[in-house]
């Protein structure tokens, strides 16, 4: 369940269906989060979009390197553009890494994404199986925190 900081009794301020939303940067595009359903909630100066219906999240990254591509059940946009994603996450990255698991965090701050849950990370000559999950928004650079797995030799 989403840690929300707003009220599940508050009516949304607004709503949306079949939605994409562009979080920018200095005016350019870095990050596409498409929904089937998107309720934007406010209390006092806070905001969040909680989206569902099945999400898809597109972040470009830098130099025209090839996107990452995030799906899941659900999610929350936060205000500060953090994205929190639930239900089923897949992350897949250009070189071919997939990541699996229930619940990721992508900070806007530092472009990282998170998780403390079990993870599964696949590659074409390994699987790596833990819980907790730290790496660049690219997968170039991660950490998984208690880690097993296994690996094809050549």
């Amino acid at each position: 369940m989403p840690t929300s900081g707003l009220s599940g009794k508050q009516l949304p301020a607004q709503e949306s269906w079949d939605m994409t939303l562009a979080l920018e940067d200095a005016g350019k595009a870095k990050t596409l989060i498409s929904a089937k359903h998107a309720a934007e909630y406010h209390q006092g100066e806070k905001k969040e979009i909680l989206i569902d219906g099945g999400i898809s999240v597109t972040i470009f990254g830098r130099d025209n390197a090839a996107p990452t591509r995030i799906t899941a059940g659900r999610g929350i946009v936060h205000d500060n553009q953090d994205i929190e994603a639930f239900n089923d996450v897949v992350i897949s990255a250009g070189d071919g890494t997939v990541v699996r698991t229930e619940h990721i965090t992508r900070s806007n701050k530092d472009r990282m994404l998170r998780s403390d849950k079990y993870v599964t990370v696949t590659k074409p000559s390994q699987t790596i199986r833990g819980t907790g999950f730290e790496s660049d928004e690219a997968m170039t650079r991660y950490k998984i925190f208690h880690a097993s797995g296994e690996a094809v030799s050549k």
